[in-house]
């Protein structure tokens, strides 16, 4: 298993509607797991929190959690896990959560 943490600033609902959103879904989800046998996330709205998990071969998964910050915007945490285990997951957990702050910029940003 692989986690990474990052701030965003957003508001919290911005940032975990964004990030369950299935049209921005592609744009920072880890590949295994937008394919299109995977299932919408399981999603635990009044906590933040959702999950992801690949229907085939191989296995992955994806727990994802939104906190509100003191200063304003949010943490987001991502956990990845994949069997059998990919050495690159920290990497791949790093850029995905780089690639949905992306997002959640150019959702914010009017035009």
């Amino acid at each position: 298993m692989a986690r990474a943490e990052r701030g965003i600033s957003a508001p919290p609902e911005v940032v975990f509607n964004t990030a369950t959103d299935p049209e921005r879904v592609s744009a920072w989800l880890p590949a295994p797991l937008r394919q299109p046998d995977v299932p919408g996330p399981e999603l635990v709205a009044d906590d933040l929190r959702a999950r992801w998990r690949s229907a085939g071969s191989p296995d992955w998964s994806a727990r994802l959690q939104v906190a509100p910050v003191e200063a304003g915007g949010a943490t987001v945490r991502l956990e990845l896990e994949a069997d059998p285990p990919d050495r690159r997951l920290g990497e791949i957990a790093d850029e995905s959560l780089a690639s949905l702050a992306r997002e959640v910029d150019d959702n914010l940003t009017p035009g």
